[in-house]
């Protein structure tokens, strides 16, 4: 493959860590084997976005298609953001969290293959992130080996839940464990908020609800002790972080004062900084705090490529913020690169 522009000079390269691909012929297949699913699981999709939305949605994604889908284009576009690098995990409507178990083995089993392939067409550019059944929790482990190991990706995108699966179930530990030993990433990425109908208009199904749902799972983390029991753990939020990061001096007060909030070892804002977050959050001043919060070590570049909801140009977000040259760099790349280390050394 010729050197692209991001490649050029002397900058030290750029990892965009949240970007995704699209899989229309696996999602054709599930609905060849679950209509009936299908059709529920998009009438839901109704309620919580509403009409409005979900035709702008349909607009948006389908102007996008070659983005989401086409290596060539996804290069180009990199290359035209100055991206070396993009971790690549599928949009999380792929995550189905209403299949059988079945159903749900099938579809991480080829959403990890067709992850493999795509990014296996640009290994110098791109990384992969896999699935796992997480509704399933008693086959997460052997899809997890199956990404990690079997398909040689960096790791695996998750949900904030699965139907009655929340990120504190003892029945996930199995799960946090092997993470931990393989030394893989964790990427907490949402789907769909549980607030449904009240948020179905002004595109509140997204504004609000996605940062609801990663605070509310690292909440879960976070009191649950999974992080003390499994202090190995890379786990990477989404959009970063979304509330959480922004409020925590209210966890921290219930951890003081409330008996069934102290769960976890210590105050919950000194796990900030045992988690990674992205830089998804449209505002340098809140990126500047997300910083002072989490450690300039602990975020990492990323865009919610190719999606309107994405940045358009993640790399001026990082540099308008004002930060330490030195930690300006290691947002950019270098702790990427640490993370995941010869996964995405070219």
């Amino acid at each position: 493959m010729t050197d692209s522009p991001a490649l050029s000079g002397d900058r030290a390269p750029v990892t965009d860590v949240h970007a995704h691909l699209l899989l229309p012929a696996m999602h054709a297949e599930v609905e060849r084997r679950a209509p009936a699913e299908v059709a529920a699981a998009a009438d839901l999709e109704r309620r919580r976005n509403g009409v409005e939305s979900l035709q702008a949605s349909g607009a948006m994604i389908g102007a996008r298609i070659p983005k989401l889908t086409d290596v060539g284009a996804r290069l180009a576009a990199m290359d035209e953001q100055g991206v070396h690098r993009q971790w690549v995990s599928v949009s999380p409507n792929h995550f189905y969290p209403w299949a059988s178990e079945g159903l749900a083995g099938w579809v991480a089993s080829e959403t990890n293959r067709l992850i493999a392939e795509h990014v296996a067409r640009a290994p110098d550019r791109l990384v992969g992130l896999g699935v796992v059944p997480l509704q399933h929790p008693e086959r997460i482990v052997e899809y997890l080996d199956d990404a990690v190991l079997g398909r040689g990706l960096a790791g695996v995108e998750i949900s904030s839940f699965a139907g009655d699966v929340e990120l504190s179930d003892e029945r996930l530990e199995p799960f946090w464990a092997r993470a931990a030993e393989l030394g893989c990433v964790v990427f907490l990425h949402p789907f769909g908020c549980s607030l449904d109908e009240r948020l179905d208009r002004f595109y509140l199904s997204n504004t609000v609800g996605q940062p609801t749902e990663n605070a509310v799972a690292l909440s879960h983390l976070i009191f649950a002790g999974v992080l003390d029991r499994h202090p190995d753990l890379k786990i990477v939020a989404a959009h970063g972080g979304g509330y959480l990061p922004f409020a925590i001096g209210r966890s921290d007060r219930a951890w003081h004062v409330r008996p069934e909030a102290h769960r976890c070892e210590h105050a919950p804002s000194t796990y900030l900084r045992r988690l990674w977050f992205d830089t998804v959050v449209h505002d340098p001043v809140a990126l500047r705090h997300l910083v002072e919060v989490a450690g300039g070590a602990r975020v990492l570049m990323g865009s919610d490529f190719p999606f309107d909801m994405g940045s358009d140009d993640p790399i001026t977000l990082v540099r308008s913020a004002g930060l330490p040259i030195e930690i300006e760099r290691r947002i950019l790349g270098e702790n990427a690169e640490a993370l995941v280390g010869s996964r995405v050394r070219a």
